[in-house]
């Protein structure tokens, strides 16, 4: 294969992307802005060219080939075949060149229309066909569609003079150059409906304006911004370690050796400084552009990638907690440091590069950690992280070498340096867990259930408050003779903090931890569950339902895959839409359709904060069966229940691709949560919803589902 793009076809934009858009908190239609069409014409009897139109829907663009990133960056990809060859590379009209809030940076693209054009010379009188693909992605000012590929085929014969196009009639061409023209030929073409790309055969759209008023709400800005300071505060803590904090006034006396050349000495320190960031953020982009885009999926949902950051984590947490010095080969230090010994501003440099490689102990576990939480993400990302961690690391080296009094204030180094430390390394502990729990989750092993998960986090943060305290000394820690005030503040707030936890062991929801700990579902002993369960064996032996329904609890039969899925707060429903669909005509109730799944955090925020409203609890017990559709599980179907998708004409053999393309199919959204009320026909009743913590508009909509399927009832 040949790939004739500027742009080398590397990067995270499309991981990116397609997190982006299969993530959960987002929610969207299938947009489709973007038709392709392809014809062809004769220049002479042995040239022709290539016409690539795309035809963009308003407010959304293409991006340009001349853009250094791949994808977004449109490439053109021909297959090697005999019989002709390609002249020249791709041509594209002059493009529109502005900021990019998608990007956060200036790009070239093209709006309302474009066509690009390729040259190719005839090398055979035999019909020659000219195969290939179109990789692009586009976006509107407030979200990106994931890269997709749009396939093209022409076939040439040179004695004939015509150009086909799989097969299409033949349109009349208009001559150029004074030479008779082959009939040209277009074809639209569809693109693939997984990734939610423009087609010419377009599904219908959701043009509701109370939907769209939804998407409005539910959708997200991912930020850098965030983690940009994050990787700051890394920076910062990264001083305050025992290998580099010693090192300031070593460091800082290398630039003012020389009194009577202070200027020379302090523009030195200035690139030392800039040395130290350049350094740190080569790592990152190295990083940036060595992934492909393909490792997305792999990244986010696969055990072995999750595994592999838990340990990770576990083994920087251990170098903190002083079990092992994580150390670079001496020899790499040794040339490093002889060449800082030179002096003059390449000296400068190789100083900088001097204390990478020496604070590498300290610092290695910090930047990993940055590195790893940054690998599932965009291209900018890593680089934006280790930007921000070496702007703070290196700007206390820069300040204090242009004022060097400054160094008497600076505190002694001492046993609080590895006080910093540790601390680092209990929270470096905790924060592994979660990749751990992701694939957990994922694969339902069952090892790191919700209570697990808390006894765990309870536990390393009481470790880490008693540590605080003065009550645990590790190896390398000096005597504490009295608390500061500091660590005092720091014991109180982690101590709340385990305070806080305590009752989720006992299954208190925990709803500022809602995204990011286990669903309650996996809880085993779970106290409000106790007491549902009581409640409801007492409402069902004859106390009449407060809604006048039968309650959920009162399921037809035992629901497909409740052995590994759950529903939350007690709630009882089905996960196999046939099935749940069965039992809502039995019991004569609409249909709660909850298009979820175990990575999706504004799915548990939401479970969190809108369904444990009595309001809503009470509504979704009693007056609906609910059916919770997981889109991303693993499970693997038994054959005869393998189904192959009327959308893109794939075999989904497992449970999540299953009801992941029932979504697409049915309700052309692609992303979770996702809520849709049926009536017994699988028709909806009201507008589905997405994302959104006003209970009162969700309790809303749930009665305005009920007395729609009531008047459909009483019609017939």
């Amino acid at each position: 294969m040949r790939i004739f793009s500027p742009i080398v076809n590397k990067g995270l934009f499309s991981l990116f992307i397609i997190l982006f858009s299969a993530s959960a908190g987002v929610k969207g239609q299938i947009y489709e802005p973007v038709i392709w069409s392809f014809s062809s014409r004769a220049l002479s009897p042995t040239e022709a060219e290539l016409l690539f139109s795309a035809e963009i829907e308003n407010k959304w663009h293409l991006y340009s080939q001349d853009i250094p990133m791949t994808p977004p960056a449109t490439t053109f990809t021909f297959e090697d075949v005999k019989g002709y060859e390609l002249v020249g590379k791709v041509e594209e009209p002059t493009a529109l060149e502005e900021y990019d809030p998608n990007f956060e940076m200036v790009l070239k693209y093209f709006a309302r229309e474009v066509t690009f054009r390729q040259k190719i010379r005839l090398l055979s009188t035999e019909p020659v066909t000219v195969r290939g693909y179109v990789n692009f992605m586009s976006c509107d000012e407030e979200k990106c569609l994931p890269p997709a590929d749009e396939e093209f085929e022409f076939t040439f014969n040179q004695q004939a003079g015509t150009s086909m196009t799989n097969g299409d009639s033949l349109k009349g061409g208009q001559p150029a150059n004074g030479v008779p023209l082959a009939p040209v030929t277009t074809l639209e073409l569809q693109h693939d409906s997984v990734t939610g790309t423009a087609g010419s055969q377009r599904q219908e759209q959701v043009t509701d304006s109370s939907l769209e008023e939804v998407n409005a709400q539910s959708r997200e800005k991912k930020s850098l911004f965030y983690f940009f300071l994050i990787s700051i505060l890394a920076g910062f803590a990264a001083i305050l370690t025992p290998c580099v904090f010693p090192m300031i006034p070593m460091t800082v006396t290398f630039f003012m050796h020389d009194n009577e050349r202070k200027r020379k000495a302090r523009f030195q320190a200035i690139v030392y400084g800039f040395s130290i960031i350049a350094i740190y953020t080569i790592i990152g982009t190295v990083v940036a552009i060595t992934l492909g885009p393909n490792f997305a999926n792999f990244l986010s949902t696969h055990w072995i990638p999750n595994v592999l950051f838990f340990l990770i984590f576990m083994v920087f947490a251990a170098s903190f907690l002083g079990a092992f010095e994580l150390t670079l080969p001496s020899w790499m230090i040794t040339r490093t440091d002889k060449q800082a010994d030179k002096g003059g501003f390449s000296g400068a440099f190789f100083m900088a590069l001097t204390l990478v490689l020496v604070s590498f102990s300290c610092t290695g576990p910090l930047v990993g950690a940055i590195l790893v939480e940054s690998a599932g993400g965009q291209i900018l990302k890593p680089i934006i992280g280790m930007f921000g961690f070496a702007l703070a690391f290196a700007l206390p080296f820069t300040l204090f070498a242009f004022f060097p009094s400054w160094l008497a204030n600076l505190p002694k180094s001492g046993g609080w340096l590895n006080s910093v430390k540790v601390v680092l390394g209990f929270i470096e502990l905790a924060l592994g867990l979660k990749f751990l729990s992701i694939a957990d989750q994922t694969y339902h092993w069952g090892i790191l259930d919700r209570e697990v998960y808390l006894a765990f986090w309870i536990v390393i943060f009481t470790l880490m408050g008693f540590y605080l305290l003065g009550k645990l000394k590790f190896a390398h820690d000096s005597d504490l003779n009295f608390i500061s005030v500091t660590r005092i503040t720091l014991a109180i707030i982690t101590f709340t903090f385990v305070v806080y936890m305590i009752p989720g062991m006992f299954g208190a929801p925990l709803k500022a931890l809602s995204g990011y700990i286990p669903p309650q579902a996996t809880h085993d002993f779970d106290l409000n569950a106790i007491i549902r369960e009581n409640t409801r064996a007492v409402m069902s032996s004859g106390t009449n339902n407060p809604s006048g329904g039968q309650s959920s609890a009162e399921l037809c039969d035992k629901p497909k895959y409740s052995d590994f899925l759950h529903l939350p707060h007690g709630l009882q429903g089905f996960f196999d839409y046939e099935q749940g669909m069965a039992c809502a005509r039995k019991l004569g109730k609409p249909v709660f359709i909850d298009f979820t799944g175990h990575g999706c955090v504004n799915c548990r925020e939401m479970e969190a904060n809108v369904w444990a409203d009595p309001k809503v609890l009470q509504r979704l017990r009693n007056e609906y069966v609910v059916i919770a559709l997981y889109v991303d599980d693993k499970t693997q179907l038994p054959e005869r229940e393998w189904i192959t998708s009327t959308y893109d004409g794939k075999v989904k053999k497992t449970l999540g691709k299953k009801y992941a393309d029932f979504q697409i199919t049915h309700f052309n959204v692609n992303a979770q949560p996702f809520y849709v009320l049926l009536d017994h026909k699988g028709e909806k009743l009201v507008q589905p919803r997405a994302y959104d913590l006003n209970v009162d508009e969700f309790v809303d909509f749930l009665d305005r589902g009920v007395q729609e399927f009531r008047n459909r009832m009483a019609a017939l």
